[in-house]
């Protein structure tokens, strides 16, 4: 019999849980942005090639976030500072919109409005923080105006502006946009997003493409279910202090998945791509269990798998009879994505003339149909993100896309399936008798774990999950949903990500920041203290915070609540308040400024508030946490004695009274405490942050990520200073 090559392309929707699990605002636009130009198009553009059929892979933590946005008017930063008119802005604002709102691809997504090109190059190509305020005061409304627009338009995807006549009108103004024009680009952004499910709804019942769904916060599952099984493709690995062995959590993030697929599409799902393309024996057994049908994975696997080399050293495909078809494993189908194919559309093609790309994969796809016998039916799975490839695209993919599809139509060599249709009609595969643990990286796990960041995170979530569980049982009435939620969000594969040296990205310390939070809001739930290492970044450049003025020399300031003379606190140091974050939820923010300096015989601590401390009328507690070298706690509250504080030493795990640190809270608040009094000595280094407490709730800790570093002076330290 003559087959046709089956061609199933995959492509893999999904972003990160983005929620910050403490004020529900989404920390990053991501979701929005990317619904608004690759979501919608890439299954629309189908209704022009029917005879196009694909796969398309939905995460459910990102189909959640999709419905947040259209059901529940959820919101991110981005958005409200979009938002909010140039003149109302803070400065602080101001600057977050001229360092952020470029965060798209100069080349495809600047460039071609020639307004927003003019703002870049007014701002920078090679922006400075420290230039920041300088900068933005060339900035004038109507510029930032027409910035909030113009990100926000460009996001759009060339599809829709083309389409829309107020968008092409727009677009034709190309600048000095009016609030309402602004306001009507984030109408039609909302409008883009509440069609995204319905289109794949409605495509998926027409059967020119099938649904699949991944885990449901997007996690590791081989390393849920056990971080030992990363040393089966890295034997010599450095793996965290606690094993994590939860293989419940893997099955629940399973369930979870196809519970929310349900629900949305009124059926169960036939297949899965798992996290990252990682399986491991343990996990395909577990989707087996659940009824999974098959699976996709990256043809190093299967080498690895089979212990028989696909491609050459120099990458030439050698076994592509082995590679092109589908195994079983514990029943379940599944199928080794191209990697050198799927690569091209995902890295390579993206700087090529479109129909020349199309042209190059047609002709290695040919090459492929005239290696294969003509015994079977084989097939080629194409599997990438469908979401992060496009903007290196000129037209966002369009061109290229279009060229493929037409040439794939239009030859008879060659046909186009979901992965479920393949299955169907060829069968689900040749048992295979082992599976080789990895991911679609290098066939192992090494993005995820081994390094020094990776693992810590892994002994922070390790220890969040005991505790979580030890109060479970302890307190089996209460209701921990929430919590449990937040394990299983800090599970997610996207936070390990960004440790280690890897990746790198402008926006690193919001993974570090939103991981560590959902292990915070654990605690919450519990009703327990956040363990002050889930305050410091695990990022470890961002651990100690560089204070905005150095220590200059000895202090000697009167704790009586008033800055009584310039000099007092002269030779102090002052942290920016502001830049090193602070407030949990930003209109809550209590503190202006932080000083801390020292003699040779106490650290001093100053904290100066928005108003008065005398005005407020709120239940104010300030509490100082030192957490090295020892555990200490200094607790001043505004409605007991204001010239006290408690001080309590942290004694396995309970907190001991130790004495009363001198305190004043009047225009300001100040604190001496001795050194003998947390017990160090010439040159240890403390670390310290400060809590503001307000009505029983938690709403400000300066710094927010990190740590206050000081050195115990020696008693000759002004001496060395001059020096």
């Amino acid at each position: 019999m003559n087959y046709p090559l089956y061609i199933a392309f995959l492509w893999h929707m999904h972003q990160p849980y983005y929620k910050d699990p403490f004020t529900g605002i989404y920390r990053l636009p991501w979701v929005r942005l990317h619904g608004t130009k690759d979501y919608l198009d890439m299954v629309r553009i189908l209704k022009d090639f029917p005879d196009i059929h694909q796969t398309f892979n939905l995460v459910p933590s990102l189909l959640e976030q999709l419905k947040d946005y259209i059901e529940n008017n959820a919101t991110d930063r981005y958005l409200e500072l979009t938002l909010k008119e140039p003149e109302h802005l803070t400065e602080h604002e101001k600057l977050f919109i001229i360092e952020n709102f470029f965060l798209a691809n100069w080349d495809n997504m600047i460039k071609p409005f020639p307004r927003y090109y003019e703002l870049l190059t007014k701002r920078g190509f090679r922006f400075i923080k420290s230039d920041a305020v300088r900068i933005s005061r060339y900035f004038t409304s109507a510029d930032i105006r027409d910035l909030q627009t113009l990100f926000n338009l460009s996001w759009i995807d060339p599809m829709f502006r083309d389409k829309d006549p107020f968008l092409k009108e727009l677009i034709k103004k190309g600048r000095d946009f009016t609030e309402e024009e602004k306001h009507l680009v984030i109408k039609k952004q909302f409008e883009i997003l509440k069609e995204i499910i319905p289109a794949y709804k409605e495509m998926s019942e027409r059967g020119q493409i099938e649904v699949s769904v991944s885990p449901f916060y997007h996690p590791i599952l081989p390393l849920l279910m056990d971080t030992d099984s990363a040393k089966m493709a890295m034997p010599h690995i450095k793996l965290p202090k606690k094993r994590f062995s939860h293989p419940e959590d893997a099955i629940k993030q399973i369930k979870m998945a196809i519970e929310y697929f349900g629900n949305i599409f009124g059926h169960r799902p036939a297949g899965m791509w798992p996290s990252e393309g990682s399986v491991s024996e343990d996990v395909v057994r577990a989707m087996s269990d659940v009824g999974i049908q098959w699976i996709a994975t990256d043809e190093e696997i299967l080498s690895m798998s089979i212990q028989k080399p696909l491609r050459s050293h120099e990458g030439y495909l050698i076994d592509a009879k082995s590679l092109y078809r589908p195994y079983k494993f514990s029943d379940v189908s599944i199928v080794f994505r191209d990697h050198k194919l799927s690569d091209l559309i995902g890295f390579a093609y993206s700087g090529w003339n479109p129909e020349k790309a199309a042209e190059d994969f047609m002709g290695k796809l040919i090459h492929i149909k005239n290696s294969l016998p003509e015994d079977r039916a084989y097939l080629v799975p194409i599997i990438l993100d469908g979401e992060n490839c496009w903007e290196y695209y000129k037209n966002d993919g369009h061109d290229f896309l279009r060229a493929l599809y037409s040439a794939l139509s239009n030859d008879s060599r060659f046909k186009t399936v979901t992965i479920s249709e393949f299955i169907k009609e060829h069968g689900g595969g040749d048992a295979i008798q082992r599976l080789h643990a990895g991911s679609w990286i290098n066939a192992n796990f090494s993005i995820w774990i081994g390094h020094e960041q990776d693992n810590l995170a892994w002994d922070y979530l390790a220890k969040t999950r005991e505790d979580l569980e030890l109060f479970s049982k302890a307190h089996p009435d209460k209701d921990l949903t929430n919590a449990w939620k937040a394990i299983y969000a800090a599970e997610g594969s996207d936070w390990n990500w960004w440790y280690g040296d890897e990746h790198t990205t402008e926006t690193q310390q919001e993974f570090d920041e939103l991981f560590r939070g959902y292990l915070m809001r654990v605690y919450k739930e519990m009703g327990k203290d956040i363990p002050h290492h889930l305050y410091i970044p695990i990022l470890q450049e961002d651990r100690s915070i560089v204070p905005a003025n150095q220590a200059k020399g000895f202090i000697y300031p009167k704790i009586d609540g008033f800055v009584t003379g310039y000099f007092e606190w002269y030779q102090s140091a002052y942290i920016d308040v502001k830049r090193s974050g602070g407030s949990m939820h930003k209109s809550e923010s209590i503190i202006a400024a932080l000083y801390y300096g020292f003699n040779k015989d106490s650290l001093f601590i100053r904290v100066d508030p928005a108003a008065p401390f005398r005005e407020m009328y709120e239940h104010i507690i300030i509490r100082i946490n030192i957490v090295h070298p020892f555990a200490f706690r200094i607790i001043f509250d505004s409605l007991k004695d204001r010239a006290k504080a408690a001080m309590h030493e942290k004694v396995f795990d309970e907190w001991i009274f130790v004495t009363h640190a001198n305190v004043a809270a009047k225009d300001i608040f100040e604190i001496e405490i001795p050194f003998k009094d947390i017990k160090v000595r010439e040159n240890d280094e403390i670390h310290f942050s400060v809590d503001i407490i307000k009505n029983g709730d938690e709403v400000e800790r300066c710094p927010w990520r990190g740590y206050v570093s000081v050195t115990v002076p020696s008693p000759d330290y002004e001496t060395l200073m001059w020096y």
